[in-house]
């Protein structure tokens, strides 16, 4: 009994002691609910379910501006900057799965966000920092897609209107609209109850990735096999013939964003490993 309380006291309420293994109480018995090893409803995630959350995460639409990117960089810059953060990805996808469980891989303490994997192991003022990252990470890429699902809705608003009433026609739009929009969708959205539980959404998103990702693919060797496709260069584009030093600079920039945005699905590993 002492020693259960000096555990206790160690431990806290909830957690392990940083760096060490964190044993819980076996699951209650007679209860309707089946629950896992932490007292929480057994997670019911598989292979597919998880390998459909991030297929969705990682073919997102981040993936359809890379040809852009790699035109902007060329083609020595372009591919070694996909590999480079391909494997900065890697390395952080495996870090942050074996920091699920803090002390044992098997039965530590389950941390169930990314922040509480960073407590699990640094100082606080270690934690602030790793926030301070992650949440700026967390906005920028919300921002990301705003942008881009407000610029590819425009698209298609323009495309019909072209389609409709010609080229000459005026069919300008605002941007700004299309923004407020997708927000207010999202925090409609936002507001449903247990909507990460809907499974079939991820499979459901996993397949129009796969989808519009085909279509682009398809749409890419059309355009290459109908004839002259431009120059490509392997700086790619020219200052002097294509822009000037500043807009070169300017798109070589905007094309790493583009492709640190398209890498963008370790920030929900964790996430889909509590699953």
């Amino acid at each position: 009994m002492t020693k259960d309380v000096e555990m206790a006291a160690r431990n806290g309420s909830n957690g392990a002691v940083a760096g060490e293994a964190y044993y819980p109480p076996p699951p209650a018995q007679g209860g309707d609910v089946d629950v896992d090893d932490d007292g929480k409803q057994r997670r019911t995630g598989t292979v597919w379910t998880a390998s459909a959350h991030i297929i969705t995460a990682v073919i997102g639409s981040g993936v359809l501006s890379l040809a852009w990117a790699t035109a902007q960089l060329g083609w020595v810059v372009g591919p070694v900057t996909l590999m480079l953060f391909a494997a900065i990805t890697f390395y952080t996808s495996g870090l942050l799965a074996d920091c699920y469980r803090t002390g044992d891989a098997l039965t530590g303490k389950r941390n169930y966000t990314y922040m509480d994997a960073v407590a699990s192991y640094l100082s606080r003022p270690q934690v602030w920092a790793c926030g301070v990252f992650q949440y700026v990470n967390l906005v920028g890429t919300a921002i990301g897609y705003t942008i881009t699902a407000s610029i590819s809705a425009a698209a298609i608003n323009k495309a019909n209107c072209f389609h409709k009433n010609g080229r000459a026609a005026d069919c300008g739009v605002y941007d700004s609209m299309y923004m407020v929009v997708f927000g207010v969708v999202q925090i409609f959205f936002s507001q449903v109850p247990n909507f990460h539980d809907l499974w079939w959404l991820s499979i459901l998103a996993a397949v129009m990735s796969f989808t519009y990702a085909s279509i682009a693919v398809g749409l890419s060797l059309a355009q290459t096999v109908s004839g002259p496709t431009g120059k490509a260069t392997l700086t790619g584009t020219e200052v002097g013939v294509d822009v000037d030093s500043a807009q070169k600079i300017w798109l070589a920039f905007q094309a790493l964003g583009d492709i640190a945005f398209a890498y963008s699905y370790s920030m929900i590993l964790i996430e889909i490993q509590t699953r």
